[in-house]
């Protein structure tokens, strides 16, 4: 597996992969207004965070050059010490195969030795135990602050923040 950047052909694989209006909540929380949303209009989402130059999207793709993952890089300080983990996604077809720890354990790679980051963070739902569990496979902690909960579907969602130390050893080893 490798990772490279987002295409705008990627956009209509990686939306196939989610089936419902749940499932597409679970993966975006709220920075879609509508459901479902086009290719074009995850391009174009990324276009416009892009022009920050703190924005980083990703396609994971296996040895046959076939999209099976996606996720998000991006700077959250001013300082750029601290690398967000976003819209992480596996090819839903592919699932439980480790795919998504291969993509998190790339994507942590880049963001020491690329990103220079010394902390990366990532949001998720509790209710979400699948990418849960691979986040807390690849060293992902969930950190203690204030409960943060949205409005989903009529239910009440609570995200939990996660986070990893980057080590300098680590930094060095990439």
């Amino acid at each position: 597996m490798i990772l490279r950047r987002f295409e705008v052909a990627d956009g209509a694989a990686i939306l196939s992969w989610i089936k419902n209006e749940r499932e597409f909540r679970l993966w975006s929380a709220d920075r879609f207004g509508d459901y479902p949303i086009t290719p074009e209009e995850l391009a174009d989402h990324y276009d416009k965070c892009a022009e920050t130059g703190a924005f980083f999207p990703f396609t994971a793709v296996d040895g046959n050059g076939e999209a099976v993952g996606h996720l998000i890089l991006r700077y959250t300080d001013d300082y750029k010490k601290e690398v967000r983990f976003g819209f992480v996604i596996v090819d839903s077809y592919r699932r439980g195969q480790g795919l998504g720890r291969e993509m998190l354990g790339l994507a942590k790679k880049y963001a020491a030795a690329e990103l220079h980051a010394q902390r990366i963070s990532l949001g998720v739902f509790e209710n979400n135990a699948s990418a849960l569990n691979c986040y807390k496979a690849v060293g992902f902690a969930e950190k203690k602050r204030q409960d943060e909960y949205y409005s989903v579907l009529g239910e009440r969602w609570k995200c939990l923040e996660m986070e990893i130390p980057i080590c300098e050893s680590h930094q060095a080893d990439s």
